[in-house]
Protein backbone atom coordinates (compact mmCIF):
# COMPACT_ATOMS: atom_id res chain seq x y z
CA UNK A 1 0.00 0.00 0.00
CA UNK A 2 0.92 3.57 -0.78
CA UNK A 3 -0.15 5.52 2.64
CA UNK A 4 -0.28 9.20 2.45
CA UNK A 5 -0.40 11.39 6.35
CA UNK A 6 -1.67 14.41 6.78
CA UNK A 7 -0.77 17.01 9.56
CA UNK A 8 -0.50 20.77 10.45
CA UNK A 9 3.68 20.43 11.38
CA UNK A 10 6.22 17.69 13.17
CA UNK A 11 7.39 19.06 16.14
CA UNK A 12 6.83 17.43 19.51
CA UNK A 13 3.87 16.43 20.48
CA UNK A 14 2.10 13.13 20.97
CA UNK A 15 0.19 13.38 17.81
CA UNK A 16 3.21 14.26 15.70
CA UNK A 17 5.76 11.51 17.63
CA UNK A 18 2.72 8.63 16.88
CA UNK A 19 2.67 10.20 13.08
CA UNK A 20 6.27 9.33 12.85
CA UNK A 21 6.32 5.86 14.95
CA UNK A 22 3.31 4.91 12.98
CA UNK A 23 5.55 5.69 9.65
CA UNK A 24 8.05 3.79 10.51
CA UNK A 25 6.31 1.22 11.71
CA UNK A 26 4.71 1.36 7.83
CA UNK A 27 8.36 1.16 6.14
CA UNK A 28 8.98 -1.97 8.47
CA UNK A 29 5.93 -3.92 7.38
CA UNK A 30 6.62 -2.95 3.79
CA UNK A 31 4.44 -0.36 2.43
CA UNK A 32 5.24 2.93 0.73
CA UNK A 33 4.63 5.82 3.68
CA UNK A 34 4.68 9.81 3.05
CA UNK A 35 3.90 12.39 5.08
CA UNK A 36 2.76 16.15 3.96
CA UNK A 37 2.95 18.70 6.66
CA UNK A 38 4.65 22.14 7.17
CA UNK A 39 7.69 20.69 8.34
CA UNK A 40 9.59 20.78 11.74
CA UNK A 41 12.39 19.11 14.06
CA UNK A 42 11.34 15.42 13.52
CA UNK A 43 11.22 15.62 9.94
CA UNK A 44 15.21 14.12 9.73
CA UNK A 45 14.02 11.25 12.04
CA UNK A 46 10.79 10.67 9.66
CA UNK A 47 12.90 10.48 6.68
CA UNK A 48 15.61 8.70 8.46
CA UNK A 49 13.37 6.24 9.19
CA UNK A 50 12.63 5.26 5.99
CA UNK A 51 9.33 7.67 4.89
CA UNK A 52 9.23 10.42 2.59
CA UNK A 53 8.48 13.93 3.62
CA UNK A 54 6.17 16.84 1.46
CA UNK A 55 6.35 20.31 2.76
CA UNK A 56 3.42 22.18 2.48
CA UNK A 57 1.70 24.82 4.49
CA UNK A 58 -1.23 23.19 5.42
CA UNK A 59 -1.27 24.16 9.47
CA UNK A 60 -2.66 27.50 9.10
CA UNK A 61 -6.44 27.53 10.74
CA UNK A 62 -7.50 30.51 8.35
CA UNK A 63 -8.83 30.84 4.53
CA UNK A 64 -5.18 31.83 3.21
CA UNK A 65 -4.70 27.33 3.94
CA UNK A 66 -7.29 27.07 0.83
CA UNK A 67 -4.69 28.21 -1.57
CA UNK A 68 -2.99 24.70 -0.92
CA UNK A 69 -6.01 22.94 -2.28
CA UNK A 70 -4.65 22.85 -5.90
CA UNK A 71 -0.74 21.68 -4.79
CA UNK A 72 -2.39 19.14 -2.61
CA UNK A 73 -4.58 17.70 -5.93
CA UNK A 74 -1.81 17.82 -7.73
CA UNK A 75 0.50 15.90 -5.04
CA UNK A 76 -2.70 13.23 -5.17
CA UNK A 77 -2.38 12.87 -8.80
CA UNK A 78 1.70 12.69 -8.76
CA UNK A 79 1.67 10.25 -5.90
CA UNK A 80 -1.24 7.99 -6.49
CA UNK A 81 -1.71 7.18 -2.89
CA UNK A 82 -4.13 4.37 -1.67
CA UNK A 83 -4.70 5.41 1.37
CA UNK A 84 -5.04 9.19 2.85
CA UNK A 85 -4.82 9.41 6.58
CA UNK A 86 -5.72 13.03 7.91
CA UNK A 87 -4.86 13.89 11.47
CA UNK A 88 -6.25 17.31 11.88
CA UNK A 89 -8.99 19.53 10.18
CA UNK A 90 -7.44 22.00 8.34
CA UNK A 91 -5.26 19.62 6.50
CA UNK A 92 -8.55 17.29 6.41
CA UNK A 93 -10.83 20.81 4.23
CA UNK A 94 -7.78 20.91 2.12
CA UNK A 95 -7.78 17.17 1.57
CA UNK A 96 -11.46 16.71 1.00
CA UNK A 97 -11.46 19.58 -1.26
CA UNK A 98 -8.55 18.55 -2.74
CA UNK A 99 -9.94 14.88 -3.88
CA UNK A 100 -13.48 16.54 -4.82
CA UNK A 101 -11.46 18.09 -8.11
CA UNK A 102 -10.52 14.57 -9.04
CA UNK A 103 -12.15 12.01 -10.97
CA UNK A 104 -13.84 9.11 -8.83
CA UNK A 105 -10.89 6.18 -9.90
CA UNK A 106 -8.53 8.91 -9.10
CA UNK A 107 -9.41 9.28 -5.44
CA UNK A 108 -7.93 7.89 -2.35
CA UNK A 109 -9.75 6.78 0.35
CA UNK A 110 -9.92 9.40 3.53
CA UNK A 111 -9.23 7.58 6.96
CA UNK A 112 -9.81 10.57 9.81
CA UNK A 113 -8.47 10.06 13.32
CA UNK A 114 -10.13 12.58 16.35
CA UNK A 115 -6.73 12.67 18.53
CA UNK A 116 -8.79 14.94 20.50
CA UNK A 117 -12.59 16.30 21.44
CA UNK A 118 -12.74 18.81 19.30
CA UNK A 119 -15.46 22.08 19.81
CA UNK A 120 -18.47 20.84 17.99
CA UNK A 121 -19.45 23.15 14.53
CA UNK A 122 -19.06 22.84 10.64
CA UNK A 123 -15.33 23.49 10.80
CA UNK A 124 -14.77 20.24 12.95
CA UNK A 125 -17.14 18.32 10.95
CA UNK A 126 -15.05 17.75 8.49
CA UNK A 127 -13.50 15.23 10.45
CA UNK A 128 -16.45 12.94 10.56
CA UNK A 129 -16.90 12.99 7.12
CA UNK A 130 -14.14 10.53 5.53
CA UNK A 131 -14.62 6.55 4.64
CA UNK A 132 -13.45 5.62 7.69
CA UNK A 133 -13.61 7.53 11.57
CA UNK A 134 -10.42 6.18 14.16
CA UNK A 135 -11.19 7.11 17.81
CA UNK A 136 -7.61 7.06 19.86
CA UNK A 137 -9.88 6.29 23.18
CA UNK A 138 -13.17 4.82 24.13
CA UNK A 139 -13.96 8.44 25.76
CA UNK A 140 -13.18 9.85 22.11
CA UNK A 141 -15.87 7.73 20.76
CA UNK A 142 -18.21 8.12 22.97
CA UNK A 143 -17.75 12.01 21.92
CA UNK A 144 -18.00 10.84 18.15
CA UNK A 145 -20.91 9.25 18.23
CA UNK A 146 -22.43 12.05 20.73
CA UNK A 147 -21.76 15.05 18.61
CA UNK A 148 -21.71 13.45 14.80
CA UNK A 149 -24.06 10.85 13.05
CA UNK A 150 -21.14 8.81 12.24
CA UNK A 151 -22.47 4.57 11.11
CA UNK A 152 -21.16 2.23 13.58
CA UNK A 153 -19.66 0.86 10.54
CA UNK A 154 -17.49 3.50 10.01
CA UNK A 155 -16.42 4.13 13.54
CA UNK A 156 -13.05 2.11 15.09
CA UNK A 157 -11.03 2.72 18.74
CA UNK A 158 -7.62 2.07 18.12
CA UNK A 159 -5.33 3.07 21.21
CA UNK A 160 -2.31 5.15 20.75
CA UNK A 161 0.22 2.41 20.68
CA UNK A 162 3.63 3.03 22.44
CA UNK A 163 6.91 1.50 21.49
CA UNK A 164 7.20 -0.39 24.96
CA UNK A 165 10.16 -2.58 23.96
CA UNK A 166 12.26 1.16 23.43
CA UNK A 167 11.05 2.25 27.38
CA UNK A 168 11.41 -0.94 28.90
CA UNK A 169 15.00 -2.24 27.67
CA UNK A 170 16.42 1.46 28.07
CA UNK A 171 18.71 2.05 31.46
CA UNK A 172 20.39 5.08 32.41
CA UNK A 173 23.95 6.13 32.31
CA UNK A 174 25.88 7.12 34.86
CA UNK A 175 27.18 9.70 31.95
CA UNK A 176 23.76 11.47 31.10
CA UNK A 177 22.66 11.61 34.92
CA UNK A 178 26.26 13.46 35.53
CA UNK A 179 25.40 16.05 32.73
CA UNK A 180 21.47 16.34 34.37
CA UNK A 181 23.39 17.19 37.71
CA UNK A 182 25.52 19.21 36.03
CA UNK A 183 22.79 21.69 35.28
CA UNK A 184 20.56 20.88 37.62
CA UNK A 185 22.84 19.94 40.78
CA UNK A 186 19.83 20.19 43.41
CA UNK A 187 18.34 17.04 41.98
CA UNK A 188 20.91 14.88 43.31
CA UNK A 189 19.83 12.04 46.14
CA UNK A 190 16.32 13.42 45.85
CA UNK A 191 13.26 11.13 45.26
CA UNK A 192 11.84 13.18 41.90
CA UNK A 193 8.08 13.46 40.45
CA UNK A 194 7.96 14.52 36.97
CA UNK A 195 5.20 16.09 35.14
CA UNK A 196 5.58 16.43 31.96
CA UNK A 197 3.54 17.73 29.19
CA UNK A 198 4.06 21.12 27.63
CA UNK A 199 2.86 24.75 29.22
CA UNK A 200 -0.74 25.24 29.36
CA UNK A 201 -3.21 25.64 31.84
CA UNK A 202 -5.67 22.61 31.71
CA UNK A 203 -2.59 20.54 31.54
CA UNK A 204 -2.73 21.54 35.45
CA UNK A 205 0.35 22.38 36.26
CA UNK A 206 -0.85 24.70 38.74
CA UNK A 207 -2.64 21.56 40.73
CA UNK A 208 0.75 19.98 40.19
CA UNK A 209 2.62 22.79 42.62
CA UNK A 210 -0.86 22.47 45.14
CA UNK A 211 0.02 18.96 45.29
CA UNK A 212 3.80 19.48 45.35
CA UNK A 213 3.57 21.74 48.28
CA UNK A 214 1.75 18.64 50.50
CA UNK A 215 4.10 16.76 48.99
CA UNK A 216 7.26 18.05 50.72
CA UNK A 217 5.65 19.18 54.24
CA UNK A 218 5.37 15.30 54.28
CA UNK A 219 8.76 13.76 52.43
CA UNK A 220 11.48 16.84 52.87
CA UNK A 221 13.32 14.83 49.92
CA UNK A 222 10.89 15.05 47.38
CA UNK A 223 11.43 17.34 44.82
CA UNK A 224 9.20 17.97 41.60
CA UNK A 225 10.28 18.74 38.02
CA UNK A 226 8.24 19.96 35.27
CA UNK A 227 9.24 19.17 31.60
CA UNK A 228 7.77 20.87 28.65
CA UNK A 229 8.44 23.92 26.84
CA UNK A 230 6.02 27.61 26.69
CA UNK A 231 4.82 27.95 23.45
CA UNK A 232 4.26 31.24 22.12
CA UNK A 233 1.47 32.57 23.76
CA UNK A 234 2.06 31.43 27.11
CA UNK A 235 4.56 32.90 28.10
CA UNK A 236 1.77 34.86 30.56
CA UNK A 237 0.81 31.43 32.14
CA UNK A 238 4.51 30.64 32.95
CA UNK A 239 5.03 33.43 34.56
CA UNK A 240 1.94 32.67 36.71
CA UNK A 241 3.44 29.13 37.32
CA UNK A 242 6.64 30.89 38.60
CA UNK A 243 4.99 33.41 41.00
CA UNK A 244 2.85 30.60 41.99
CA UNK A 245 6.01 28.62 43.07
CA UNK A 246 7.35 31.29 45.33
CA UNK A 247 3.90 31.96 47.17
CA UNK A 248 3.58 28.04 48.05
CA UNK A 249 7.17 28.49 49.40
CA UNK A 250 8.60 26.00 46.06
CA UNK A 251 11.90 27.88 44.87
CA UNK A 252 14.01 25.17 45.96
CA UNK A 253 11.39 22.38 45.66
CA UNK A 254 10.38 22.91 42.08
CA UNK A 255 11.78 23.04 38.66
CA UNK A 256 11.02 23.88 35.38
CA UNK A 257 13.11 21.82 33.19
CA UNK A 258 11.87 23.19 29.91
CA UNK A 259 11.48 21.03 26.67
CA UNK A 260 13.31 18.47 26.53
CA UNK A 261 14.75 15.52 23.93
CA UNK A 262 15.58 13.07 26.69
CA UNK A 263 12.17 12.04 27.79
CA UNK A 264 12.87 8.24 27.69
CA UNK A 265 15.93 9.13 30.22
CA UNK A 266 13.71 10.98 32.35
CA UNK A 267 11.18 8.60 32.82
CA UNK A 268 13.55 6.28 34.49
CA UNK A 269 15.01 9.00 36.74
CA UNK A 270 11.66 9.72 38.21
CA UNK A 271 10.24 8.29 41.04
CA UNK A 272 6.70 8.87 40.02
CA UNK A 273 5.19 10.51 36.77
CA UNK A 274 2.05 12.96 37.31
CA UNK A 275 -0.61 13.54 34.99
CA UNK A 276 -3.01 16.27 36.26
CA UNK A 277 -4.88 17.78 33.40
CA UNK A 278 -8.05 19.78 34.10
CA UNK A 279 -10.51 18.39 31.26
CA UNK A 280 -10.18 15.03 29.52
CA UNK A 281 -7.41 14.53 27.57
CA UNK A 282 -8.25 11.29 24.43
CA UNK A 283 -5.15 9.99 25.05
CA UNK A 284 -2.28 9.80 27.79
CA UNK A 285 0.42 9.53 25.68
CA UNK A 286 2.96 10.29 28.65
CA UNK A 287 1.09 7.78 31.13
CA UNK A 288 1.63 4.80 28.81
CA UNK A 289 5.39 5.66 28.18
CA UNK A 290 5.75 6.37 31.82
CA UNK A 291 4.76 2.85 32.96
CA UNK A 292 6.20 0.71 30.08
CA UNK A 293 9.61 2.65 31.50
CA UNK A 294 8.06 0.65 34.71
CA UNK A 295 7.76 4.12 36.80
CA UNK A 296 3.87 4.07 38.47
CA UNK A 297 1.98 6.96 37.90
CA UNK A 298 -0.90 9.24 39.61
CA UNK A 299 -3.34 10.77 37.75
CA UNK A 300 -7.05 11.93 37.93
CA UNK A 301 -9.78 9.28 37.21
CA UNK A 302 -11.04 10.52 33.73
CA UNK A 303 -10.38 11.13 29.99
CA UNK A 304 -8.16 8.78 28.29
CA UNK A 305 -5.49 9.19 30.33
CA UNK A 306 -7.70 6.73 32.88
CA UNK A 307 -8.56 4.33 30.64
CA UNK A 308 -4.84 3.64 30.50
CA UNK A 309 -4.50 3.47 34.20
CA UNK A 310 -7.31 1.79 34.35
CA UNK A 311 -6.08 -1.26 32.40
CA UNK A 312 -2.57 -0.80 33.29
CA UNK A 313 -1.94 0.24 36.80
CA UNK A 314 -5.47 0.77 38.80
CA UNK A 315 -3.44 2.30 42.17
CA UNK A 316 -2.57 5.58 40.45
CA UNK A 317 -6.35 6.66 39.89
CA UNK A 318 -7.13 9.54 41.79
CA UNK A 319 -10.44 11.56 42.17
CA UNK A 320 -10.92 14.44 39.41
CA UNK A 321 -9.54 17.72 40.82
CA UNK A 322 -8.42 16.37 44.31
CA UNK A 323 -5.27 17.92 44.94
CA UNK A 324 -5.09 16.72 48.84
CA UNK A 325 -5.96 12.58 47.57
CA UNK A 326 -3.22 13.11 44.69
CA UNK A 327 -0.99 13.94 47.42
CA UNK A 328 -1.74 11.32 49.56
CA UNK A 329 -1.60 8.77 46.74
CA UNK A 330 1.35 10.07 45.47
CA UNK A 331 3.19 9.36 48.78
CA UNK A 332 1.76 5.90 49.13
CA UNK A 333 3.38 5.31 45.91
CA UNK A 334 6.31 6.86 46.88
CA UNK A 335 6.90 4.63 49.78
CA UNK A 336 5.74 1.18 48.43
CA UNK A 337 8.05 -0.78 47.26
CA UNK A 338 6.38 -2.84 44.48
CA UNK A 339 4.30 -1.60 41.26
CA UNK A 340 1.74 -3.52 40.14
CA UNK A 341 2.36 -2.52 36.33
CA UNK A 342 1.08 -4.06 33.10
CA UNK A 343 0.71 -3.23 30.04
CA UNK A 344 -1.83 -4.92 27.81
CA UNK A 345 -0.98 -5.40 24.10
CA UNK A 346 -3.81 -3.27 22.92
CA UNK A 347 -1.44 0.11 23.84
CA UNK A 348 1.23 -1.08 21.96
CA UNK A 349 2.81 -0.12 18.69
CA UNK A 350 2.48 -3.21 17.21
CA UNK A 351 -1.45 -3.56 18.29
CA UNK A 352 -1.82 -0.10 16.81
CA UNK A 353 -0.19 -0.93 13.37
CA UNK A 354 -2.04 -3.99 12.85
CA UNK A 355 -5.43 -2.60 13.73
CA UNK A 356 -4.65 0.23 11.84
CA UNK A 357 -4.12 -1.89 8.31
CA UNK A 358 -6.76 -4.17 9.16
CA UNK A 359 -9.08 -0.72 8.55
CA UNK A 360 -6.69 0.28 5.61
CA UNK A 361 -7.25 -3.63 4.07
CA UNK A 362 -10.72 -3.77 4.60
CA UNK A 363 -11.58 0.06 2.82
CA UNK A 364 -9.52 -1.45 -0.04
CA UNK A 365 -11.31 -4.67 -0.78
CA UNK A 366 -14.92 -2.92 -0.17
CA UNK A 367 -13.44 -0.49 -2.58
CA UNK A 368 -12.44 -3.21 -5.04
CA UNK A 369 -15.29 -5.01 -4.31
CA UNK A 370 -17.28 -1.57 -5.41
CA UNK A 371 -15.24 -1.30 -8.73
CA UNK A 372 -15.91 -4.84 -9.83
CA UNK A 373 -19.58 -4.40 -9.89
Amino acid sequence: MRILQALPALYSGGVERGTVEFAADLVRHGHESYVVSSGGPLVERLEEQGSTHVKMPIHRKSPASFGQIRPMRNLIRELQPDIIHVRSRMPAWIVRLACKGLPARQQPLIISTFHGMYSVNPYSAIMAKSDHVIAVSNCVRSYITENYKVPEQQLTVIQRGVDVDYFQQRELNDAWRQALFTQFPHLENKRILMMPGRISRWKGQLQFLEAMAEITREQADCHGIIVGGAEPGKERFMQELEQHRTKLGLTDKVTFLGQRDDMAELYLFADLVCHMSTKPEPFGRTVTEALSSGTPVVAFNRGGAAETLQACFRDGLVTPDDTHEFARVAVRLLNSETSDIEIPYRFRLQAQTEATLEVYQNLLKAKARISSL
